[in-house]
């Protein structure tokens, strides 16, 4: 049985350098993500202890070292990747991430993508 459990990185403001345009290309921009996270929390809920939990922590502190030194062309690819360190834990069976790119069309606030992936959609295609 799939978790139900979800745990959730809400607006995670990040600089880095995505698009196709030159301009694009040689300034960071502000990227804003919302992550969710399925996993069985039940472990860490009987234990209280943080071994036994994903630790939210980390898994922002790796997707704002990545975020913020890559350089993407299409949020597509940086949300993916994003997708892909949060399903190191071996505990996280699934996770959604929201991807938007602040100012990117004139006259919205933002603009963006939301993927969902499973353990063995990433599987064989680690980040580096």
């Amino acid at each position: 049985m799939e978790p139900r459990d979800r745990i959730e990185i809400h607006d995670l403001l990040l600089r880095c350098i995505i698009g196709i345009n030159e301009s694009e290309r040689k300034n960071k921009q502000d990227v804003l993500f919302n992550i969710v996270m399925w996993a069985d929390t039940s472990p860490a809920a009987r234990s209280d202890k943080i071994d036994d939990a994903v630790n939210y922590r980390t898994a922002a502190k790796q997707i704002i070292e990545h975020v913020e030194a890559s350089e993407y062309f299409l949020v597509e690819r940086l949300a993916e990747r994003v997708a892909e360190i949060c399903l190191r834990d071996a505990r996280v069976h699934q996770v959604q991430v929201q991807v938007e790119k602040i100012g990117a069309v004139r006259f919205a606030r933002s603009v963006g993508v939301t993927i969902l992936r499973t353990r063995a959609d990433v599987s064989g295609n680690p980040v580096t």
